[in-house]
C-alpha cells in the first residue's frame, strides 16, 4: 500500500515501551463532541510458555534468543510467524531467568547509554557468540515489531486498513532520555515497521492518564499556582518532573518547567539488592550461589516483589532457583521473599530518610570495571531527589533555592507499594515544612503499570481539541563546543566554550536559527562538533556562549557531517535547529553562498577514552 493511498487511522495508539513491561493502550481516532473517549488496553498475544499462547495486558520487554537445545522445537512458533527462532514476552522472561546469558534485558536502557555503539550487535551482553547478537536499537525495534505483528493478528486479518502502521501512534520515552536517544528510539520504531510516531515524555502520559481518569473535573482538584512533581520510578529509570498550574484568559493551562537528570536507577537495582540479601540468608544456612544462579535468583526477586506489590495479604512468595553442579544436577533450590525483607530493603536503601540539602554520594570507582549499563552509583532515590528541588530556578524557589512542590504523583510499577509512596510522601513533607510550605499532598492515581499507555492515547485525542495539552518542548538545553581562538601554549588545551544552539523548552514543529553567528565550515573531508546538554541551565537563549560551564553543562555525543568541495576549504555557514513534529532535534549548517543545508548527524559510537 503505497503512501497515497494509506487509510486514515481508525485508532489512536499509546505505547509505553518500558524497561521492565510495554503496554499498548487505543482509541477511536473519531469522537464527536458529545462522546465520552473510551481508552482501552490492548491484550497482547504472546508466547506465556513453549508453544503457548496468550494474552496480557503487558508484554514483558525481554527477549530470548536461545541455544539449539534450549527450547522444544516449535516452541517459540507463533501464529504470525511459525518459523521464529527469538520470543519476546512473558515466555522470555520466565524462560531466560533460567538461562540468562540468553536472554536480552533492559533494552531501553541500553538505549541511552552513551558509552557503547548502539547500533553495534552487543546483546545479550556477556552473552555465548553462538547465535547473532542484537543492538539496543534492535531490541527495541524487535519488542515493537512484536507489538506489530500482534496486532495485526488481532484486529487487521481481514481489514487491512487496522494494521497499526496505519494507526496514529504516540510511542513514550523518558523526559531524561537526550536528543540523542530520542532519534535511536525513532530510529527503532521504523526498524519496527512504524515509521510514523511521535514521542511523549512519560511523566506528562502519566499525568494525562489521571486528567483522564478525573473525566472532566481535573480543573476542580488542582488550583493555579499548584507545583505538581511527577515521580515515575519503574523498571530501569527514574523520572522526576515538575508541571505548572497557569491560568490564562479564565482557563487553567499546564506546563512542564522541570525535568532531572537521567537516573539509571529503578526495579532492575531493586531486584539486584533483594537478591543479594536473600542469597546472603541462603549462604548463612550453607548453600551459596554462583553468578550464573544469581542472575536467575535476581529475575526471581523480581517476580516475588511485583506479586508482593500487587497482593497486599501476601506475607512471602516462593522462588525457585536451578540447581549447578554434579550434585544438583537436574535439581534446584527453594527459598522465598518475605513482604519484610521487600520493605526493609527497599526503604533503607532506596528511599533513605534525609535532610532537604542532601546529595547522591560520590563513591571512589574502581580504576578497572565491568562493561555494562551505567547505573547510579547512589542508589538512593532520595538523595536524587532533594538535589532535583534543589536545582531549580523558578518563581517557586524558596531563597536557598529549594522548590517546594505542592503536590506530587507518582506513577512506575516500584510506586504501587502504598508503603514506599507514603514514605516519599513523609520525607518530602519534613522538607518543605521546613522552608516554610505546606505539605504536598498526593494526586490519586491508578494503574501504576498502565497509565503511561493511557495518558500517550489521550494526548493524541487532545491533539484533536478532545482535551488539555501540557505546555513543554524540549527536555535540556543544547550547545554545540566551540574551541576559543588563542595561541597556542604547551600543555594547555585550547578552552571550549559552549554555544546554545537549542533552548530549553523549544516547541515541536519550530525552527531557530543562531543569531548574528557565522562559522567557517571544513568541506572536502568529514567534520565533527561536540554536542553537549544541560537539565538546568534552562534560562539560555540561543545563541548564548556559555564560558565556565563546568557541572551544568555535559558532554552528550559528537555531530558529524560531510560536505562535498574541494579539500580543506572553509565555507561560512550559519546553524539552523528544528524540533521536528515527533519530537526529535535536528540541527543544519546552512551555506551562506547558497542556502544549501547539511544536516549535523548524531554519532553514537562508543566514546573514545584517554
Amino acid at each position: 500500500m503505497t503512501s497515497e493511498t494509506k487509510p486514515n487511522p481508525t485508532f489512536v495508539v499509546g505505547i509505553d515501551l518500558g524497561t521492565t513491561n510495554s503496554v499498548v493502550a487505543y482509541t477511536e481516532a473519531r469522537v464527536t463532541d458529545d462522546a465520552e473517549p473510551h481508552i482501552r488496553i490492548f491484550k497482547i498475544p504472546q508466547l506465556v510458555a513453549s508453544g503457548a499462547l496468550g494474552e496480557n495486558n503487558t508484554l514483558p520487554s525481554f527477549l530470548l534468543l536461545p541455544g539449539p537445545h534450549d527450547v522444544p522445537e516449535g516452541g517459540l512458533a507463533l501464529p504470525w510467524d511459525p518459523q521464529s527462532d527469538v520470543a519476546v514476552g512473558t515466555f522470555a522472561r520466565d524462560r531466560g531467568a533460567e538461562i540468562p546469558t540468553r536472554m536480552i534485558a533492559s533494552a531501553k536502557s541500553w538505549l541511552c547509554h552513551t558509552g557503547v555503539d548502539r547500533n553495534k550487535p552487543i546483546l545479550p551482553w556477556e552473552g555465548p557468540d553462538d547465535r547473532e547478537k542484537l543492538s539496543p536499537v534492535e531490541a527495541s525495534a524487535a519488542i515493537l515489531a512484536h507489538i506489530r505483528k500482534s496486532w495485526n493478528y488481532a484486529f487487521a486479518r481481514e481489514d487491512r486498513r487496522l494494521r497499526l502502521e496505519h494507526q496514529e501512534i504516540f510511542l513514550t520515552v523518558p523526559a531524561s532520555f537526550d536528543a540523542v536517544a530520542r532519534n535511536l528510539t525513532v530510529e527503532a520504531a521504523e526498524m519496527a515497521g512504524l515509521p510514523k510516531t511521535t514521542l511523549l515524555e512519560e511523566p506528562q502520559a502519566a499525568f494525562y492518564a489521571w486528567i483522564d481518569s478525573t473525566r472532566g473535573e481535573w480543573r476542580n482538584r488542582v488550583r493555579v499556582g499548584d507545583l505538581i512533581m511527577v515521580a515515575d520510578v519503574g523498571g530501569g529509570t527514574t523520572d522526576l518532573s515538575l508541571i505548572k498550574v497557569t491560568e490564562a484568559g479564565g482557563e487553567l493551562n499546564l506546563e512542564r518547567v522541570c525535568v532531572g537528570k537521567h537516573l539509571l536507577v529503578g526495579g532492575d537495582n531493586m531486584d539486584l539488592a533483594l537478591a543479594y540479601t536473600v542469597a546472603a540468608n541462603m549462604a548463612a544456612k550453607g548453600t551459596k550461589l554462583d553468578a550464573h544462579q544469581m542472575r536467575g535468583l535476581s529475575y526471581g526477586c523480581r517476580s516475588a516483589k511485583e506479586h508482593l506489590f500487587t497482593h497486599e495479604d501476601s506475607e512471602s512468595y516462593p522462588i525457585t532457583i536451578l540447581g549447578r553442579g554434579s550434585r544438583l544436577i537436574g535439581g534446584t533450590i527453594k527459598t522465598e521473599l518475605t513482604r519484610v525483607q521487600v520493605e526493609s530493603v527497599l526503604k533503607e536503601g532506596f528511599f533513605p530518610t534525609c535532610n532537604r540539602n542532601a546529595r547522591p554520594l560520590e563513591t571512589r570507582r574502581a580504576g578497572m570495571r565491568e562493561m555494562g549499563l551505567s547505573y547510579a552509583s547512589d542508589p538512593a532515590i532520595t538523595h536524587h531527589l532533594a538535589q532535583f528541588l534543589n536545582q531549580q530556578d523558578t518563581p517557586e524557589s524558596t531563597p536557598e533555592s529549594f522548590v517546594c512542590p505542592s503536590a506530587i504523583l507518582f506513577n512506575g510499577g516500584v510506586m504501587k507499594a502504598e508503603g514506599l509512596r507514603n514514605k516519599i510522601l513523609e520525607i518530602l513533607s519534613s522538607w518543605t515544612t521546613e522552608a516554610g510550605c505546606p505539605s504536598p499532598r498526593e494526586i490519586e492515581s491508578r494503574d501504576f503499570d498502565l497509565a503511561v499507555a493511557r495518558g500517550a492515547a489521550y494526548y493524541g485525542l487532545a491533539g484533536k481539541g478532545h482535551g488539555v495539552r501540557i505546555r513543554s518542548g524540549l527536555a535540556k538545553t543544547y550547545y554545540i563546543g566551540v574551541e576559543a581562538s588563542m595561541p597556542a601554549v604547551p600543555g594547555v588545551p585550547a578552552p571550549v566554550k559552549a554555544l546554545c544552539v537549542a533552548p530549553f523548552g523549544m516547541e515541536e514543529g519550530s525552527e531557530a536559527t543562531l543569531p548574528g553567528k557565522t562559522f567557517g565550515l571544513v568541506v572536502g573531508e568529514p567534520v565533527q562538533f561536540d554536542f553537549l546538554g544541560s537539565n538546568t541551565r534552562r534560562h539560555d537563549a540561543i545563541g548564548t556562549v556559555a564560558e565556565d560551564w563546568e557541572g551544568e553543562i555535559e558532554p552528550i555525543t559528537t555531530l558529524e557531517t560531510h560536505l562535498e568541495g574541494k579539500t580543506g576549504a572553509v565555507v561560512p555557514v550559519t546553524l539552523e535547529s528544528r524540533v521536528t513534529e515527533v519530537g526529535t532535534l535536528e540541527l543544519w549548517c546552512v551555506s551562506r553562498e547558497d542556502q544549501k543545508k547539511f544536516k549535523l548527524e548524531f554519532n553514537v559510537r562508543e566514546k573514545e577514552t584517554d
